[in-house]
């Protein structure tokens, strides 16, 4: 059964964009130990999501994931107010391309933050810390935290996001090109 912090190793694989990669390297860049990128990928890889194999994310069984059942893996509620990160549609990309409504931002509670806005916990708790160092994580993630909240006027925007129209958001391949597996 996969579990949330299994979809935000393979986001951060997805972000990484390196085909090099190890264990280890993955896990320091993501902030978590290497047996959980090891256990992560185990698990996601019996989902279909990854090959050991070729050492890559499947990215259009990914991108089916996140558009139909990520929020039912790894749901999210928005809690009180607290100083943060932007999170969701409140971060980039996704805040480019949707108005800002006057409600609080969601945010990742992080005592640092420079944001005040709803408590959004993020897939995993080292996510705060790594998207410092590691800014297409964080794009990623905010879409992802887009689909997580699923609010009704969100989700056909984030969608177009995550479908192959013109680029794959998840990892920027050009739609067309022969790159299912990266």
């Amino acid at each position: 059964m996969l579990q949330s912090s299994d979809i935000y190793v393979l986001c951060g694989l997805v972000a990484a964009d390196d085909p090099s990669w190890t264990y280890r390297e993955l896990g320091k860049r993501l902030d978590v130990s290497h047996a959980l990128v090891q256990r992560a990928l185990a698990r996601a890889q019996d989902a279909g999501l990854y090959s050991a194999e070729s050492r890559r994310v499947h990215r259009p069984n990914l991108e089916e994931f996140l558009l139909h059942g990520l929020r039912f893996v790894a749901p999210a509620k928005l809690g009180g107010v607290v100083p943060g990160i932007p999170a969701a549609w409140a971060a980039p990309p996704v805040s480019q391309r949707i108005r800002e409504s006057g409600d609080l931002p969601p945010v990742w509670p992080a005592a640092d933050g420079r944001v005040r806005g709803q408590a959004l916990a993020p897939l995993h708790e080292a996510a705060v810390s790594a998207v410092r160092g590691f800014p297409r994580l964080g794009e990623l993630l905010a879409i992802v935290d887009s689909r997580r909240l699923y609010r009704v006027s969100i989700p056909d925007t984030v969608t177009g996001m995550l479908q192959p129209s013109d680029i794959y958001v998840l990892g920027g391949v050009v739609a067309g090109d022969d790159a299912s597996w990266t």
